[in-house]
């Protein structure tokens, strides 16, 4: 019978590569991603002083477009300020602790801001469908309920991701051919059977955001149905106009995510450093895209934004 030492599998700290192929140029490639960075925290952050300061904003949809920006700064967050200090400082190593706390981040505010997607299609749905009913179908009480809901639920869906790590031995390689920690690049450093870790780390997740999209594309099926048979134009036109936004951020955010699915499970041909270059774009192309197109398209929010610069300006 072969034994084997336990403390060769405790996991010491992991080497994060940066974008393999590219290291000559982390240090440009780093400035780029800050500007972007700065741009995600300064328009969300805008984006939730408005929400919470002016009374005519205090409205289900905007507590859901509030919700939205907290997750935007916590997926940001969690990959950009380490992507830079590799690239900037060459603090390449990484505890186990803090690779596991990364990861379940990073993957919890993706599956969080699906879930908020979901739900601001639902209120877009009772606006649009049951307009006299919105404002007692949709009360504060129940935005809170839904809130909790979607938090408990992404929780509980990433939570595992984190024990089928601690399961694993360690005692082979640990440098992470990428920039930040994510529960399959971290799985296939081990050496043991990760059979569990591939179809959960997957598979759940990945059911979860499809099934949000159905119920996402059933919302709007109706909402269009609802908008076509409005008697006139104009009315046809406004509705239509309320969506815009929300349309804009879900193909902003879905079609990327589909992407580098199909990418990684059927783009073999694709090399490793477009997969990790295109990884880094997606968690702070969005959070910084949002904030600008719910400001560009939504009038309630781009005439709080121009009062408040104009006040600014003028003091």
């Amino acid at each position: 019978m072969v034994t084997f030492n336990l403390s060769n599998y405790n996991p010491g700290p992991f080497i994060l590569v940066g974008i393999p192929g590219l290291e000559q140029c982390h240090v440009w490639i780093g400035i780029p991603f800050c500007i972007i960075y700065i741009v995600a925290v300064v328009g969300n952050c805008i984006l939730l002083y408005l929400i919470a300061v002016e009374r005519s904003l205090h409205e289900p949809m905007f507590s859901f477009l509030a919700m939205l920006a907290v997750s935007d700064l916590v997926l940001s967050t969690a990959g950009v300020p380490r992507t830079l200090s590799i690239f900037w400082l060459r603090a390449r190593e990484i505890t186990f602790p803090g690779c596991l706390t990364q990861m379940f981040f990073l993957h919890y505010s993706f599956v969080l801001d699906s879930a908020i997607l979901m739900a601001m299609a639902f209120d877009r749905y009772v606006a649009i469908c049951s307009p006299l009913r919105y404002t007692t179908i949709l009360t504060p009480r129940t935005i809170i309920k839904i809130a909790v809901g979607i938090s408990f639920r992404s929780f509980c869906i990433i939570l595992p991701d984190v024990f089928l790590l601690t399961r694993l031995p360690f005692c082979r390689t640990r440098i992470i051919p990428h920039t930040y920690c994510e529960h399959i690049g971290v799985a296939r450093l081990a050496c043991a059977d990760i059979s569990v870790n591939i179809w959960y780390g997957f598979g759940v997740p990945i059911m979860t955001v499809i099934s949000d999209v159905i119920l996402i594309a059933v919302s709007y099926s109706l909402i269009l149905r609802a908008i076509f048979r409005l008697p006139s134009r104009d009315a046809r036109h406004k509705a239509l106009g309320t969506c815009g936004s929300h349309v804009c951020v879900i193909l902003m955010f879905y079609t990327p995510a589909f992407f580098s699915i199909l990418a990684h499970r059927f783009g073999h041909n694709v090399s490793l450093t477009f997969h990790i270059l295109f990884a880094n774009l997606y968690i702070v192309i969005p959070p910084a895209l949002n904030p600008i197109v719910y400001g560009v398209k939504t009038k309630q929010i781009r005439d709080k934004v121009i009062l408040l610069f104009s006040t600014k300006a003028t003091e």
